[in-house]
Order: C-alpha cells, then structure tokens, then sequence
C-alpha cells in the first residue's frame, strides 16, 4: 500500500500547487466576485495538510510494513480530500451553495484518517 500513498500523495501535491495556482491568477476575481475566496483556499489548504499526511504514512509503511490501521488512515485521507476538497471546489466554481453539505463528510473522514494513525501509533509504533 505504501506505493499506492505515496504516489497519490504526489499527485496530490502536484494538484494543490496547480490548483492553488490557477485559484490566485485565473479565477481570483470570479472568487471575490462571488465571495468564495476564501472557501477556496480552505479547499486548498486542507488538501495540502492532508497530502503530507498522505505521504508520512506511505513513508511509515515502507519503513515499518504492512499496519491494517495505517491503510485505513492512508484510505481515509484519500477519501477525505476528494470529497472534502472537492466539494468546496465544486461550490466554488458553480456557487450553489448545496455542495456545502457535502463537506462536512469529507471532514469526517480526515478525522478518521487522524483517529487510524493515532490508533497504529498507539499499538505499532
């Protein structure tokens, strides 16, 4: 599994830069027109944080083997930031307000990510 997170967490990575990216130079008046810029970047932001998370246990699990809790953190991360991210992107570029409602299940599961790594730190680690 560890290559699996590490590449995605590298995709990841490439995309919050690019997003990030177009975000600041391509929409930012579309965004303050409607006043979402800061929602976007909050999507942004929290697709960064949670790509390191993604690449620290893919590194961890390289290191240390195969830990069933490790994969199910690593899963939720994933999980966590294309529905949490991309719902707060989806509401951004469409400004229907509904995709909100969406978020906070993409929340849910970076806490569970968080929770799964506390979890194989406390019995693995």
């Amino acid at each position: 599994m560890h290559k699996l997170f590490l590449t995605l967490g590298s995709i990841s990575g490439a995309l919050s830069v690019m997003i990030g990216a177009f975000g600041a130079h391509k929409l930012k008046d579309y965004l303050l027109k409607v006043g979402r810029a800061d929602v976007f970047e909050t999507a942004v932001k929290y697709q960064f944080y949670h790509t390191f998370a993604l690449l620290f246990i893919g590194l961890v699990l390289l290191i240390k083997g195969d830990i069933k809790t490790l994969n199910y953190s690593g899963y939720c991360f994933i999980t966590g930031i294309i529905i949490f991210s991309g719902s707060l992107y989806v509401l951004c570029l469409t400004n229907v307000s509904k995709w909100g409602a969406i978020t906070p299940i993409g929340g849910l599961f970076l806490i569970a990510g968080w929770i799964f790594a506390l979890i194989s730190i406390l019995r693995n680690l």
